[in-house]
């Protein structure tokens, strides 16, 4: 193995799998909700739609429901 390599060298690719990680969606959100998750994001460092859906993420794998629909 080299100690080095010349990164510039090399051709790069898009990544096969990407499209099979995320499903596009259009959600329509409370500007509250939004704006809440922005600032999150300014504090976290991490992009606001991403913090969306780890949360989202997190409560299907609870399988939580909203409040609103827990007494359903």
């Amino acid at each position: 193995m080299e100690d080095e390599y010349d990164l510039t060298k090399m051709k790069s690719r898009l990544n096969p799998y990407a499209r099979q990680l995320r499903e596009q969606v259009t959600l329509r959100l409370r500007p509250d909700t939004v704006e809440y998750f922005k600032k999150l994001a300014e504090e976290t460092g991490e992009d606001y739609l991403t913090l969306i859906d780890l949360y989202l993420a997190d409560c299907a794998a609870r399988h939580q429901r909203p409040p609103a629909l827990a007494r359903q």
